[in-house]
């Protein structure tokens, strides 16, 4: 059997409001192995690994003040394509109108024939029975905390981790 050498040439996306430092860097092959992601609060950033291999990293917005991020060793439990969140998010009157953005649902009114609606968490990866897990989101500016606490990683990087991480995959969250 031949084998064949396969080039792989990384994939580099620049945040849109910066020409210097890239917002994610992927040059995963494809190959099938066990995946762990590594996220670093002091950096801000998220370092995926496949086969003991770097396959990528990313800016990502952890918990800002307040809202810690937790951490520890977690392991995915629960991943959903489309989630939104029960805790955070807007609230629209019955015309369907914002009426308030940011809000926590309990704790701010709805008015009559209005709703919650819960903040977009795309490709949803669970980490803590709490509700911390990473998910597409914005990064507003890359190296600082931003989040309620969860891991927000840019659209294309966390639909990636999604592909290539498993149930059960190691996520590592170091100070």
């Amino acid at each position: 059997m031949i084998r064949q050498e396969v080039i792989r040439k990384p994939l580099v996306v620049q945040p849109a409001d910066s020409s210097n430092s890239p917002l994610y860097v992927w040059h995963g092959s494809g190959e099938p192995g066990p995946v762990r992601v590594t996220i670093d609060l002091s950096e801000q950033k998220a370092y995926i690994f496949q086969n003991s291999e770097n396959i990528g990293w990313s800016y990502v917005a952890t918990g800002r003040s307040g809202f810690r991020t937790p951490t520890g060793t977690f392991v995915i439990t629960e991943k959903v394509v489309n989630k939104r969140s029960n805790k955070y998010g807007s609230i629209v009157d019955a015309n369907g109108n914002t009426v308030r953005s940011n809000a926590t649902a309990g704790v701010h009114g709805v008015p009559s024939g209005g709703k919650f609606l819960g903040a977009k968490m795309p490709y949803w990866m669970r980490l803590t029975n709490y509700g911390v897990g990473m998910h597409a989101g914005p990064i507003p500016h890359p190296g600082s905390p931003a989040s309620h606490g969860c891991i927000r990683l840019p659209y294309d990087m966390a639909e990636r981790i999604f592909e290539v991480a498993p149930s059960g995959t190691r996520v590592t969250i170091v100070p």
